[in-house]
């Protein structure tokens, strides 16, 4: 089995590699160089990015503890890795866990820096990681999660100043999780302002949300903001659903508003969950039966931030394979394109790169990603790709080798 795994990422590598490398050598010709400058992604310009996930030392830094040196000596590693595969573009979690990888006045030192969240880890990571990122050439994104505060329903986990402690009416207990409440528009000032000392204080090319907005939905549990609802909601909204969309679409646009009014040169992108709405919910959403939707589940309208051009980019999750019924790859790509012909929203494609070689099926098949990636270039509107996460590009060296 492991043999044939790794002759099947081989074989992923070496198309993929070609494919992003012809893709580089017509899209970059005139620059003399398959990586472009940062800030030339945007318009007419092919993204080609990748997530670099810093929660739970998913792809960096490897493990809590190290001596800055050694992080900032992966942490270069890792970049020249990105741009031996011709990539363009790092998506890097800056705010895991309302926590940071900065210095910041609304929230302590993550604790993946430094194993204890709150502890200084002696250097400023943020400013160190974007300084090397165009140093290369590469755009850097600043991916924030919003709400989610921590991955145990406990207090106590928080260091002592942590604001989420100062504030214990911000929270919500759900999942065996804590969240910040979107319901409550001081947490919506406070996540808010919170972004901003980044886009104020660093020359980052992009502010980058995932897919977490209220959470995704636990088997058996509501998610407990009734109390709220009655507070804020109920004068105004009839349905406890309409008033949670009005919440994130308010985060949404203010958000997107005072980003541009500090820095309008930096971008505003939202990673979404793949599917916005199954056709049998509403007529025009995708023809899916996915169990989870945007708009239903995550209370994340994506459909009305597209056309009110609160964006930049949208880069929905499509992590589903060709031909998958409920949610066939395809499919999805066509709907989204659809959804932002017209507007100035540019469509990149989430890819799930994690799933290669996991899994039996399609996914043991090392032309998925390719084919996928082949699918995306039918369809004009398609400007690039995202792939998650780092730790599943670096599974294989061959990649490098690729010029």
């Amino acid at each position: 089995m492991r043999g044939k795994w790794l002759c099947a990422r081989v074989w992923l590598w070496v198309l993929v590699g070609l494919l992003v490398v012809s893709c580089a050598g017509a899209a970059d010709s005139k620059h003399g160089t398959g990586i472009r400058l940062a800030g030339q992604v945007g318009l007419g310009r092919e993204m080609r990015g990748v997530w670099i996930a810093t929660v739970d030392n998913l792809d960096w830094p490897s493990r809590p503890c190290l001596a800055a040196d050694v992080q900032r000596q992966e942490f270069r590693a890792r970049l020249d890795e990105v741009r031996a595969m011709h990539l363009n573009t790092v998506v890097v979690q800056v705010r895991p866990m309302a926590d940071a990888f900065y210095p910041s006045h609304y929230a302590p030192w993550s604790r993946f820096l430094t194993g204890m969240q709150g502890k200084n880890p002696g250097y400023d990571p943020l400013a160190f990681m974007l300084a090397e990122a165009h140093k290369r050439g590469l755009a850097f994104h600043a991916w924030f999660n919003p709400y989610r505060v921590a991955n145990q329903d406990n207090v106590n986990v928080l260091v002592a100043n942590h604001p989420a402690r100062s504030h214990p009416d911000w929270l919500v207990h759900y999942g065996g999780q804590l969240y910040y409440n979107p319901g409550i528009p001081a947490v919506r000032e406070f996540v808010i302002n919170s972004i901003l000392e980044v886009v104020r204080r660093y020359a980052i090319d992009a502010v980058h949300l995932d897919d977490y907005f209220y959470p995704y939905p636990v088997a058996g549990q509501a998610f407990p903001d009734q109390e709220t609802y009655q507070r804020y909601g109920t004068r105004t909204f009839a349905t406890k659903g309409d008033w949670r969309r009005d919440n994130i679409n308010q985060f949404v646009h203010e958000l997107s508003q005072r980003i541009k009014q500090l820095k309008p040169r930096v971008e505003f992108g939202i990673s979404p969950f793949g599917v916005w709405r199954n056709k049998s919910a509403e007529a025009s959403g995708s023809d899916t039966r996915a169990q989870v939707t945007d708009y239903d589940n995550l209370y994340a309208d994506i459909r009305h931030w597209i056309r009110q051009r609160w964006l930049d980019y949208v880069v929905p999750q499509i992590y589903w394979n060709i031909g998958f019924a409920p949610a066939d790859y395809q499919t999805l790509v066509r709907w989204w394109a659809h959804e932002v012909d017209g507007s100035p929203v540019q469509l990149y494609i989430g890819q799930a790169a994690y799933k290669v070689g996991t899994q039996p099926g399609p996914w043991s098949d090392p032309h998925q990603i390719q084919q996928q990636l082949q699918m995306n270039r039918h369809y004009p509107l398609v400007r690039g790709s995202i792939f998650f996460s780092l730790k599943d590009l670096r599974r294989h060296p061959l990649v490098l080798a690729l010029t």
